[in-house]
């Protein structure tokens, strides 16, 4: 989806932003999203779809998958998550990267109103909700939970004042892994401006883990296109380096370099069977959610084709430096 192309039924950014509230501002955008549609498209981030498992003696034969048993003459259930057990990560980006901004709010205003949200649907679907918050290092964690008051718990750490002089995902994501052992659904918020090789080793330990990742990549759209039309003072946000560019002399070296890095993040996150979202700052947020929501019920949907699902040696080799 397209800036400038949105429908206009979708909650304008600049409206959203300007609630003051970040539980109201969350509030505003599940509300739409449940409202405008019989059922929610936030729908899947819960009770879901797991795996398949042969039928054995003493399983409801009603639990069969006919249709899987057509294509294979084997006998097969599905198993699927645990309501009261589902546990979810909001893993947040708070460095000073992610104060970037040429429109009226910042990617960090985007990412918590993003984690905000997601936490908000989450809860009300009595689902466990935790996060963690990050720069250069691990800033707060909050235990997965489901009882009162835990989402004033989450949105609190969003408010805290980015800190930390770089971005530092490898450190942080690897902790983590140490720091949750039961399998969860971990959305990771963040820009991703790091070199993406750094991220093979901690995202495959998640993986390995059989944790469910899911990367939503905040970005500024003027990060994506470099628009600028006139020289113009560029400050490091992290180092606070200033420099005057003229945008022509470096623009198409800039879209080059960017489009590079995007290409060697997907290359590191696929082998590994993590879904990734680029989240533009100027694209509504409940359109976005939409679509990305849209992705992964169609992903879910194709691995529930399969009776064997992917095994583990594309995560092994990736994490033992080796090529899958």
């Amino acid at each position: 989806m397209s800036a400038g192309k949105t429908p206009s039924f979708w909650i304008d950014m600049e409206t959203l932003m300007a609630i003051q509230d970040l539980q109201w501002r969350a509030k505003t955008v599940v509300d739409g999203l449940n409202n405008g549609m019989h059922r929610s498209p936030l729908h899947g981030f819960s009770v879901e779809f797991s795996e398949y498992r042969p039928f054995s003696e003493g399983d409801d034969p009603r639990s069969i998958d006919w249709k899987l048993y057509a294509r294979s003459d084997r006998y097969y259930i599905k198993k699927f998550e645990d309501e009261t057990n589902r546990r979810c990560y909001l893993v947040v980006d708070q460095s000073k990267s992610m104060e970037y901004r040429s429109i009226g709010y910042s990617k960090l205003d985007y990412a918590r109103t993003l984690a905000a949200t997601l936490a908000y649907h989450l809860i009300q679907q009595r689902d466990a909700v935790g996060m963690v918050t990050f720069d250069s290092e691990i800033a707060d964690v909050q235990t997965a939970r489901f009882r009162t008051g835990q989402l004033k718990r989450l949105l609190s750490l969003l408010e805290r004042e980015p800190s930390g002089d770089r971005t530092d995902l490898q450190g942080p994501l690897s902790q983590v892994a140490e720091l949750v052992r039961q399998r969860s659904l971990m959305i990771v918020i963040s820009d991703f401006l790091v070199p993406p090789e750094e991220l093979r080793v901690p995202l495959g330990y998640l993986a390995a883990r059989k944790h469910e990742v899911v990367l939503l990549r905040v970005l500024d759209p003027n990060e994506i296109e470099f628009s600028a039309s006139r020289p113009v003072m560029i400050r490091d946000m992290e180092t606070g380096l200033e420099k005057f560019v003229d945008p022509r002399s470096v623009m198409d070296s800039y879209r080059r370099k960017f489009n590079e890095h995007e290409s060697r993040l997907r290359r590191v996150v696929e082998p590994l069977g993590i879904a990734y979202h680029v989240m533009r700052t100027d694209i509504p947020l409940d359109a976005s959610l939409v679509d990305v929501l849209g992705k992964r019920n169609k992903a879910a949907a194709l691995r529930s084709n399969s009776p064997i699902r992917p095994s583990g040696n594309a995560v092994s080799a990736t994490m033992e430096g080796t090529a899958p």
